[in-house]
Order: structure tokens, then sequence, then C-alpha cells
């Protein structure tokens, strides 16, 4: 009998989401909830509250609760690390970390789950754990896109990718042609309201929507950790920007909430689009 799923958890439903496909499937659920970033939704769920800088203490738990699976999932913003509170395990790891940090998200996850895996554990993807999550391909709600929202994300989606080969990134968001945002440290969130901020010459409005947000995963990433995720915020935010719709990679995004997301969208009038991979 396979012991409990480890879920280091952040902020966000994605994580609570995660929580109840592993208790769907017949997995115990243990969470490690980062000091600084615990949600509420799991304070129920069993499992103990462990600092950004205490690597041992995360092994040690996790060990001790008899975790071999790790799913990460939620937000949680970098840390100003000269401010964190380093156990003697999280002390020793730090400059990798440091060293990662300054190549991108990417590279930072990546150092942490290659030293949780030499502990012999074993990473995996929110949508292993909960696979209703994964956005399937074509049209999910909305509008079919026209032409012009076809150039749109054919153009968003290729800067996209560029600038996740850079490890900066996942989203774009493109209006006639003309890139207005690509997502960078902000999140999504915060890049549609500076989008919503624009000039209107050059975006759509609520009630005459035009472009589009894209988003994909990086091409240098472990599709395991930090797939993009979409919520009823991406859509309300969309919205606000006045774009037209919302493109995403089958099998490379993650919906929270999907009945919740389609009806937003659907009422709204903004398209949601599955793009086959690669396209």
């Amino acid at each position: 009998m396979p012991g409990p799923i480890g879920l280091v958890a952040g902020l966000g439903m994605l994580p609570v989401r995660v929580a109840e496909g592993a208790l769907a499937s017949g997995r115990e659920v243990f969470v490690i909830r980062l000091k600084g970033f615990e949600e509420p939704a799991l304070q129920d769920y069993p499992g103990d509250t462990v600092g950004l800088g205490e690597f041992g203490k995360l092994i040690k738990t996790l060990n001790g609760a008899g975790c071999r699976d790790i799913v990460f999932a939620g937000n949680v913003s970098r840390p100003d690390f000269s401010a964190l509170k380093l156990d003697f395990r999280g002390a020793r790891l730090l400059p990798k970390v440091l060293s990662a940090a300054r190549q991108g998200d990417d590279a930072l996850l990546q150092t942490i789950l290659k030293e949780l895996e030499a502990e012999g554990f074993t990473i995996r993807g929110a949508d292993e754990i909960a696979g209703h999550l994964l956005a399937p391909s074509g049209l999910l709600a909305g509008p079919e896109p026209d032409e012009a929202a076809r150039r749109d994300i054919e153009r968003a989606a290729h800067v996209a990718r560029e600038i996740g080969r850079l490890d900066v990134g996942q989203g774009c968001i493109v209006c006639d042609g003309l890139v207005l945002a690509v997502e960078a440290q902000e999140g999504t969130d915060r890049m549609l309201a500076r989008c919503a901020e624009l000039d209107l010459t050059l975006r759509g409005t609520p009630e005459s929507p035009r472009g589009v947000l894209v988003k994909i995963p990086k091409p240098i990433q472990d599709r395991k950790i930090d797939l993009p995720t979409l919520g009823v915020a991406t859509v309300e935010g969309v919205q606000r920007a006045g774009l037209a719709g919302i493109a995403f990679e089958a099998g490379g995004a993650l919906i929270v909430d999907r009945i919740a997301v389609e009806s937003t969208a659907n009422e709204a009038g903004i398209f949601l689009f599955g793009l086959e991979p690669g396209k």
C-alpha cells in the first residue's frame, strides 16, 4: 500500500484540487504548508508547516509521514534569500539555490527537485494526481476565434515559447499582431492588469474585445512542476483588459474549477481554446 502523497503547497485552489483528487483516487494526503504561503482551505488536512529555508525539516517531515511521492502546487513568491531562516541542510543547499535563482525560476525549481530525488522521493505532476485539471484541445467556451484572433494566437504562442526558452515566463498578450505584454516575475494577473491600463488604441474593450492571452509551458521546463494554470480570475482579468480570448497548450495547462471557468468565459463572450502541442 503506497504511503500518502506529500503535497508541498502554496496559495490558491490548485493545491486544494490536487488534494481532493488524491483522496478521490484512494491516496491519503500529507500537506507541507510553506510558511508565509499557507492556504486556509488546506488547514484541515494532516500535515506540518515548513519554512522555505528549512530543507532538512522538509525531508525529515516527509520521511516521518511515510511520503515517497511528492507534488508541488500553489502560488509561492520568490523569497528574499538574505532573510531566509535556514536549517543545516538549507544552509548547505543555499549556494546551489542562489546560483540557480540567477538563471530563472525553472533552474531554481530543478535544483530543489534534484535534491529531493537524490533523497529517494519521486516527483509527481499535479495532472498525475488530478488528471481532470489538464486542459483539453479545441474550443472549450465562448465564440470560435476569428481569423484575426488566430493570427494573434500564433504570434503570442511563438513569443511565449521564446521567452520560455530564456526561463522568463509562460504568457504573452498580442493584439492585432502587436505584442502588448509578456509575463515575467509579476505573474499572469498583474500582466493582465498592466494590459488593462494601456491606451484603447492598442487593445479592445469588454464591449468590443480584441487580442488574446496565450499561456504555454516553457520548452525547457520539467512538466511535473509549474504548468500554466488558468482559473476564474484569469478570465476576469482578460475581460477587464478587453481581450477576446485565451489560448493554451492542450495537455500543457491546468484549469482549476473548469465548470466555473467555462461559465465565466461564456457569460463574458471570451473564448477558451486548447492548441495542439507545437501549434
